[in-house]
């Protein structure tokens, strides 16, 4: 491939990205959701993060490991008893990083 074809697919890639996100947020004013939809919009970053923590923790090696060597599992466990206690964002990524290391390297 030449320059002027990794120029073209770059410039390709923009329009389609911006395009579809312009469209998007241009119409965002004129749509109108229920409230119901509004409602449950509100769990998708909860429902994301989710999907994607899950499995790297209870599977970290392809296999479920559900026991106390797995370094994973007790950093997310740290995590979720300190987001529930304190419901403070970084000390909860602090608290189940530390955890995690800990059990990983002691």
């Amino acid at each position: 491939m030449t320059l002027p074809d990794y120029i073209l697919i770059i410039t390709g890639m923009f329009i389609v990205t911006f395009g579809v996100r312009f469209v998007l947020f241009a119409r965002a004013d004129k749509v109108v959701m229920p409230a119901f939809v509004e409602k449950a919009l509100k769990f998708v970053p909860v429902a994301v993060l989710t999907s994607i923590i899950t499995p790297m923790t209870l599977m970290p090696n392809k296999h479920i490991n559900i026991s106390l060597d797995n370094p994973w599992l007790l950093g997310a466990i740290a995590a979720f008893v300190v987001g529930i206690w304190r419901q403070q964002q970084l000390l909860t990524i602090v608290v189940g990083v530390l955890v995690f290391f800990v059990a990983k390297y002691w």
